[in-house]
């Protein structure tokens, strides 16, 4: 056909479509986990640091009365070593519960679970943000401590292994505990038991407490880590003994991880 002196272009029929596209390949756990760590720990760092300056304050200040009752020995490196670890439990178990406990009511968990990342990424990128949010309060209470009780502090750098250890244990516990939460204010009240569990069981001496106040302190996952922490304040620190508290408090922390990361599947699918 002629239009205009010039022929017509030919016309094509469009491509035959083989199928929908394929889709793009689900992200991998670890590059999913540090971009979710990442988002958590800027955000922490804006909402959370008055609430770490609180946990700090109010662990300095057990100290100081604690003082009054515990001149030295055993009793000083158990308050300093509990007051230390409470940091690590008032943001990794009582903030973190509290936090799942809002996105489960508020229907936040609905985000997450539409973003292509495998549930334990969120989990697990969530409470290691929480935990290395204490870092910088579980130092400062360590070294008051340290030299309020008159402990040495050449041994502090085990606090390198003890705060990721009993963070991840008692974040998980912590994300456990808001995930499956029915409601929002039972979560906030299972974390502050949590917190008040460690308050008590942590800082008092281990020596002064009954027999069945002990068995329920070696249930609680932050004793590992004090109890590791405490041993190092010793002229002669038992190292072997050290390895063992930090590998139990490991253990647990996998364990709760992944309690965690089952509470989270459950919750992200009702």
């Amino acid at each position: 056909m002629v239009r205009h002196g010039r022929p017509a272009r030919p016309v094509h029929a469009p491509p035959a479509v083989a199928g929908p596209a394929p889709l793009a390949p689900r992200a991998k756990l670890l590059p999913s986990m540090s971009a979710i760590y990442r988002a958590q720990l800027s955000r922490a760092r804006v909402a959370r640091i008055p609430l770490l300056f609180v946990a700090t304050f109010q662990s300095i200040g057990i100290m100081v009365l604690m003082r009054g009752v515990v001149d030295g020995g055993p009793g000083a490196r158990a308050v300093v070593s509990g007051s230390s670890v409470l940091v690590v439990a008032f943001v990794a178990l009582n903030l973190l519960a509290q936090y799942f406990g809002q996105l489960r009511a508020s229907g936040g968990l609905d985000h997450y679970a539409t973003l292509p990342v495998p549930p334990a990424a969120v989990v697990l990128g969530t409470a290691g943000a929480y935990a290395s949010f204490t870092v910088p309060g579980t130092a400062v209470t360590a070294v008051v401590g340290s030299a309020l009780f008159q402990l040495p502090l050449s041994h502090l750098w085990i606090l390198v292994a003890v705060i990721p250890l009993a963070g991840a244990a008692l974040a998980g516990l912590g994300a456990a505990c808001g995930l499956l939460a029915r409601r929002q204010e039972v979560a906030t009240l299972l974390g502050q038991l949590g917190m008040s569990a460690a308050l008590l069981l942590g800082v008092l001496p281990a020596d002064r407490l009954p027999e069945l106040i002990r068995w329920a302190r070696d249930l609680l996952p932050s004793t590992y880590g004090v109890e590791a922490l405490a041993r190092t304040f010793d002229a002669r620190p038992d190292w072997s003994a050290v390895g063992l508290d930090l590998t139990v408090c490991a253990a647990v922390g996998v364990a709760s991880l992944a309690v965690a990361t089952w509470a989270y599947r459950r919750a992200a699918v009702r």
